[in-house]
């Protein structure tokens, strides 16, 4: 099937599993990971309607972003934030970062930013799964996590995010999503300054449908728009 097919049967999927749990479609930000594509195929996709896109790794960010000529408007970074790539992610402009989960690296981008005198959204990625091969800080540290990262002035914390267990069990994924959906209205509930819990990024090509019954507002898609990845 074309780009174009699989967005429009992306675009059902994401209504009918918004009004299976009674929600708006339109509260869900498709973004889309063009992770390992090529520019001319992110045109292509942006052609049929796509708005925000993302990379995971900064140094392939820097071959594209700046290199598309077709509107988008947003760029997302959503990979693993390394210190010493940090400025050279701020030359792309994201709009959001969704994978702050090291104090070390929100100070560091921090002072970037305010020698910059700009600030960043960010999202705070959470392991909701328990897997030590995935990044993120524990649920039940994530509180005291996002008091620190409040404190600095340049950052301002729109959410969270979470990847969820690649397995058949659908009932163990919807438990990692609900995990981040109760930890997100809990924060909500802390009033803290300079926090806003305005995005639950969480779902990707596997099971965002079910992410969506659970709560998300920002999912993350590569495969179901471009098929399997040439790595």
């Amino acid at each position: 099937m074309s780009i174009a097919e699989n967005i429009k049967n992306l675009n059902r999927q994401i209504e009918a599993a918004a009004q299976r749990s009674g929600r708006d479609p339109s509260e869900i930000k498709l973004l889309v990971v063009t992770k390992t594509h090529p520019v001319k195929t992110i045109e292509t996709a942006l052609r049929c309607g796509i708005k925000y896109i993302s990379e995971n790794r900064v140094q392939e960010a820097e071959s594209k972003i700046p290199f598309i000529k077709e509107h988008f408007e947003e760029f997302h970074f959503i990979g693993h934030l390394q210190s010493n790539k940090i400025k050279k992610l701020m030359k792309l402009n994201p709009a959001l970062i969704h994978s702050i989960d090291k104090i070390s690296t929100a100070q560091k981008l921090n002072d970037h930013l305010s020698q910059l005198q700009k600030k960043q959204d960010i999202l705070i990625q959470v392991n909701t799964s328990g897997e030590e091969s995935k990044f993120g800080i524990e649920p039940n540290t994530t509180i005291d996590f996002i008091h620190q990262v409040s404190k600095l002035p340049n950052l301002n914390i729109k959410g969270l995010m979470t990847i969820g267990m690649f397995i058949a069990d659908e009932d163990v994924i919807r438990k990692c999503f609900r995990t981040l959906r109760e930890l997100f209205e809990k924060i909500k509930l802390e009033r803290i300054p300079n926090v806003e819990m305005k995005y639950l990024s969480m779902g990707m090509t596997n099971d965002f449908e079910i992410a969506i019954e659970e709560g998300a507002n920002i999912i993350r898609i590569g495969s179901a728009i471009f098929g399997q990845r040439n790595y």
